[in-house]
């Protein structure tokens, strides 16, 4: 008799769910504010968040050697305008270049591609495999070139958002500054929502979400900032063509765990292709040395273990979000799991475990 009534109850519960999730559809327009007000925030919320977790361990290591935690962070912030600085001096000339030479070299890339292409298949090995080498070399090629115009696009309108973002970009430091600065009494502040009785697993909820946060968001960092420097270093010994933009643009890709080690070597192989065969043998050597140190040496001793999430769910949780809400979904999925299985797992072991075993029983 239990049985049927929990039975019923779960069923009466999917069924209110189903009945929410239906009526709020229906009044999809009240919520429309809301979501325009969430799109506007969420960019320098995510921005500040992520440079929160990045900053936040420099501004404890000060504070502990009593330095006031408002001193520490415009310190911190004075540190970074010269680096930013330093980067704009050193680093940007030379990407500049790069960026305009590719831009204007794209044409010469492509034809190259298909020399390339050309001569492998004019290889009597290659050419058995390869079927009709006019139709293989027109179709890669076209391939190549809306890749490359996806790309140029894509770059444009990144640039055109950038540029609108004039004023987002500015709140983003004056956010971090506050998060820097009140991140004691944030949780606090939390918890205050909570009823009584559950603030004690609310607040281990918090720190589960916070460890969790900043131990992949510091340790992703660091890693990709030490695999494209491996990868800059060695695309420079083995002299392939935009190697400080291909290294950025690994850098950026490696941040995605698993697939992002993939994608990032995509364009390296590519324009490694289009100078010659044995390039892409030496930017496949140097890209998997990088990934074997990145896996075994630097992972092991930065994370202290691997992320809790089993590839094939990462995954699926980026091609879900990627789809869903493109790049910047891309970014955020796997702390957003993280954030959701440490919730679900503290509300089922509060709420429905036991229920669950009487079920059972």
């Amino acid at each position: 008799m239990s049985l049927q009534k929990g039975f019923f109850r779960v069923c009466l519960g999917i069924i209110a769910l189903l009945l929410i999730v239906y009526l709020t559809a229906k009044i999809s327009f009240i919520f429309k504010p809301l979501l325009t007000i969430f799109n506007i925030l969420i960019v320098p919320f995510m921005l500040a968040g992520f440079c929160f977790y990045l900053l936040r361990p420099i501004v404890s290591f000060m504070v502990k050697h009593r330095v006031p935690k408002m001193a520490a962070i415009l310190l911190i912030y004075l540190i970074v305008a010269a680096l930013l600085s330093l980067f704009v001096g050193v680093v940007w000339p030379t990407l500049q270049l790069q960026l305009e030479n590719f831009v204007k070299g794209a044409p010469q890339l492509i034809e190259g591609f298909k020399d390339q292409l050309n001569r492998l298949q004019d290889n009597r090995l290659l050419s058995s495999f390869a079927g009709d080498k006019t139709d293989l070399s027109t179709k890669l090629s076209a391939y190549l070139n809306d890749a490359i115009t996806a790309a140029s696009n894509y770059v444009s309108s990144v640039v055109s958002v950038v540029t609108n973002f004039v004023i987002i970009i500015a709140t983003v430091p004056i956010i971090l500054y506050y998060l820097l600065k009140e991140s004691d009494h944030i949780p606090s502040s939390i918890l205050h929502v909570i009823p009584r009785r559950y603030r004690k697993d609310g607040q281990d909820v918090l720190a589960d979400i916070d460890d969790a946060l900043s131990g992949f968001i510091v340790g992703r960092v660091i890693i990709t900032c030490l695999l494209a420097i491996m990868l800059y270093i060695g695309f420079l010994i083995i002299g392939l063509p935009y190697s400080l933009l291909l290294a950025i643009v690994a850098f950026f890709l490696n941040i995605i765990p698993y697939i992002g080690q993939f994608l990032g070597a995509i364009p390296t192989i590519i324009v490694a292709f289009t100078v010659s065969p044995t390039m892409v043998f030496w930017v496949v050597v140097v890209t998997v040395a990088a990934q074997l140190i990145e896996s075994n040496v630097l992972s092991p001793s930065i994370y202290g273990r691997r992320l809790d999430i089993h590839p094939l769910t990462t995954i699926v949780l980026l091609l879900v979000a990627g789809d869903i809400a493109g790049f910047l979904g891309v970014i955020l999925a796997i702390p957003a799991y993280m954030v959701v299985k440490i919730i679900i797992v503290r509300i089922y072991r509060l709420f429905l475990a036991e229920k669950v075993e009487d079920l059972v029983d």
